[in-house]
């Protein structure tokens, strides 16, 4: 329970998410009631009891929250700044439940910046890839965390065609955020994934419509995409490429950047995946299942699968 102090020195605050902080009390937050939660969803199929977390880019702290409802025995959330911080404690103290903050600055060098907390079973990197300069420098500094065996939800912008490349938002011609930098193609998406060990093994995709204004570009084949990844340590016969396989050997941008050493080093985690999710040997092809009707979501049909945290709320 908070106090109605607490509540009026944030209830009237800008919020990003929509947070019920007493009964029938919810901030007002940037999203529409009708865009789905696609991390959400997908991280509902990991089993976090016991489970070291991390949240990177946690704004108020609603997927932090959720993860110690769900039984994390450590959850660390991130932010570059403490700029939500009096709302996040806020939260923590309206759901009755603990998590640690770290100041990140740039998303840049993870491994280095978090360090100290060892390695995670479970890490959640969402809407974070189309707001950095370097994508690729980011999932570097991000892979040697997870543990191996673990499980990674990657959520961004993606255009649903068959190329490999990154479209920059030119003159803000996919969005006018000015935070807003890359879409990847979706086989790009895939093999970058694959590139960093992460195996992908389910996926959700929500096309972007005229219900969102501020993403929707006409005659463009976009959407936001949620990945969630296997960490594979052992990838011999499930490399994107020989080239690939090479270049993580020998490449100075890859061995400067991703700590393997560290990677290598992470013990095995036990975490499960509950979903339907592919054989996690090779994974699935991102762009062979995207027009699966059971993994396109374009409205919000249970209320729980939302941008909104009600107070019942428990994944």
């Amino acid at each position: 329970m908070i106090s109605q102090e607490q509540l009026a020195s944030v209830i009237n605050d800008w919020w990003y998410y929509s947070v019920e902080l007493a009964p029938g009390v919810v901030t007002k937050g940037a999203d529409t009631p009708r865009t789905p939660m696609l991390p959400r969803m997908m991280m509902r199929n990991c089993d976090l009891a016991g489970m070291a977390c991390l949240d990177i880019g946690s704004m108020e702290g609603l997927i932090p929250a959720l993860m110690a409802r769900k039984g994390a025995s450590r959850v660390v959330a991130t932010d570059a700044i403490p700029h939500c911080a009096k709302k996040m404690d806020v939260l923590k103290a309206a759901y009755g439940v603990q998590f640690d903050f770290h100041q990140i600055g740039l998303i840049y060098d993870l491994s280095t910046k978090l360090s100290p907390y060892g390695g995670f079973d479970f890490i959640n990197l969402s809407g974070v890839l189309y707001h950095v300069f370097s994508p690729m420098h980011v999932l570097a500094g991000v892979r040697p965390l997870l543990k191996k065996n673990g499980l990674m939800v990657v959520s961004t912008n993606v255009i649903k065609r068959g190329d490999h490349t990154l479209t920059f938002n030119h003159q803000g011609s996919l969005q006018r955020e000015l935070n807003t930098f890359w879409y990847h193609s979706v086989p790009m998406l895939d093999y970058l994934l694959r590139t960093f060990k992460l195996v992908p093994i389910d996926f959700l995709f929500c096309p972007h419509t005229e219900v969102n204004p501020n993403n929707f570009v006409p005659g463009l084949p976009s959407g936001y995409m949620s990945v969630v990844c296997r960490a594979t340590d052992d990838v011999d016969g499930n490399e994107p490429d020989a080239w690939t396989a090479h270049m993580r050997r020998a490449s100075w941008e890859y061995i400067g950047l991703c700590n393997n050493a560290m990677l290598d080093a992470q013990p095995v985690s036990q975490i499960r995946y509950t979903g339907a999710g592919a054989p996690e040997a090779r994974g699935l092809s991102l762009m062979e299942h995207i027009d699966e009707p059971h993994r396109i979501v374009a409205t919000v049909d249970d209320p729980q699968n939302s941008q909104t945290l009600r107070l019942g709320d428990l994944s």
